[in-house]
């Protein structure tokens, strides 16, 4: 009888958090909104690749089918529709036919890098599967479109009943990544102690092993998958197994106002420019030291260089690695030749890129690398480290002629700043016009063609 009683004390929470939870869902399926698109994006100020998506996303289909309401899942509290539309063309230059809605989320900490010390990948993985149940309680509309790479949402939005479509730019766990503990090598998402033990890399090989099986299983649950690059479809294809839904949409690098600046360029000061956003990955540290080592090398009768690194931070973490890198600067003695600017808009990003006769890039196995295609369309020659997008999709030869600079390590990024400066301004200029060409392949026109094309068959067969 005491047995009983105390079966009957544990199982009775249990069961009432499962009818709880039955009857949210229920009700939302319940009251789904058939007419429109719900953008899972919680971070609407992160002013990166996957922000400029999000617009062009919205703007594209206000365009393909003005019937549907778009609604945008964020967790800036600050965020309001005017404030969203505003942004959109100060930053992306993207005038939508419309204020989006918004959703606000409380509960983002739960995505937080800094809420997950250890284990962070997957501690933000399931961080995102409480905050989609939020955003998916409040607003339930009919189809769901991850525009941030948040994969353990697509089995929340399939229970509440959404045609899932995402955009993915990057795989959270990779083959490659996989490669690198195996190999151990140390960088950013694999530490200098985990490297150094063989234990240590064997277990977290088994470790993203595991995560790998979770993340194929969670990405399977879409109903359709664009993906950004040529790296990023091969690696998707392989974790989740559903080719035939997986469409390769280039991201949108808005192009034409780019296209249209002088290739001339001021040569007393050379400007090199790095794009990115203040992130561990985009590894801005390494563009300091090749810089460094460049002005060491640098012929006294040529002109001094100057650096200017351009980018947005997201949050605390992002400031602090600014500061260390103005840190960093003034230990190599280069901070008289190196600008910051931070959160710029658009117009004066334009103005900068005019300006430069080099674009730097130094993020390993980036997916795209959409500020690679833009300093290929304002005419500066791009520096790019020699894996994924850009060695396989961005910067490659256009009609026979070199479009830009592949490599690998600080010494070899050192010698292709220094190659630029040098260069006699004929050769720059005819590198500078097939980088240009080149760049035309992937615009704003032409992503918005291919996205309506991917998105058509799964709307239109459900408005069917």
């Amino acid at each position: 009888m005491a047995c009983a009683i105390l079966t009957c004390f544990l199982i009775s929470p249990l069961l009432a958090s499962i009818l709880t939870l039955a009857s949210h869902i229920i009700s939302a399926r319940k009251n789904r909104n058939q007419n429109a698109v719900g953008f899972f994006h919680p971070y609407t100020n992160d002013g990166g690749g996957g922000e400029k998506v999000l617009w062009f996303s919205v703007k594209a289909i206000q365009e393909e089918y003005p019937d549907l309401h778009c609604v945008i899942y964020t967790g800036d509290h600050d965020a309001t529709p005017q404030s969203l539309m505003a942004r959109a063309i100060d930053l992306f230059g993207v005038k939508l036919l419309q204020p989006p809605k918004v959703v606000h989320l409380y509960r983002r900490k739960w995505i937080e890098e800094s809420s997950y010390p250890r284990f962070t990948m997957v501690g933000q993985s399931f961080g995102s599967v409480y905050l989609s149940w939020e955003a998916l309680c409040k607003f339930t509309p009919l189809y769901y479109f991850d525009t941030s790479g948040y994969a353990f949402t697509y089995p929340v939005a399939r229970i509440f009943g959404c045609k899932v479509i995402c955009y993915t730019h990057y795989p959270t766990i990779s083959l490659d990544m996989i490669s690198h503990v195996r190999e151990r090598n140390s960088m950013y998402n694999n530490n200098a102690l985990i490297a150094q033990s063989c234990w240590l890399s064997h277990c977290k090989i088994f470790y993203y092993t595991l995560f790998s099986c979770m993340y194929g299983y969670v990405g399977s649950c879409a109903h359709l998958a664009m993906v950004n690059s040529s790296w990023t479809q091969s690696h998707i294809e392989k974790l989740w197994r559903i080719p035939d839904r997986i469409k390769r949409v280039y991201p949108p690098c808005d192009t034409s106002e780019l296209q249209v600046l002088p290739l001339e360029r001021p040569t007393e000061c050379p400007k090199i420019i790095s794009v990115a956003q203040f992130r561990p990955e985009k590894a801005h540290p390494l563009q300091l030291e090749a810089f460094s080592l460049a002005m060491r090398k640098l012929d006294a009768d040529l002109p001094q260089p100057k650096l200017q690194f351009v980018g947005s931070c997201r949050n605390k973490s992002d400031e602090e690695r600014l500061q260390n890198l103005k840190d960093k600067a003034i230990e190599l003695k280069v901070d008289g030749d190196v600008e910051f600017h931070k959160n710029v808009k658009y117009r004066d990003l334009l103005t900068l890129l005019g300006g430069a006769v080099a674009g730097i890039h130094s993020m390993i196995d980036e997916h795209f690398g959409i500020s690679v295609v833009e300093y290929m369309a304002a005419g500066a020659i791009p520096i790019a480290h020699n894996s994924a997008g850009p060695r396989m999709d961005i910067v490659l030869e256009e009609d026979g002629q070199p479009t830009g600079f592949l490599v690998q390590n600080a010494e070899e990024y050192a010698d292709a700043i220094l190659q630029v400066v040098r260069m006699p301004e004929t050769e720059r200029l005819a590198m500078a016009a097939a980088a240009r060409r080149r760049a035309g392949r992937f615009s704003a026109q032409r992503f918005c063609e291919d996205f309506k094309t991917a998105i058509r068959p799964v709307l239109f067969h459900t408005k069917k």
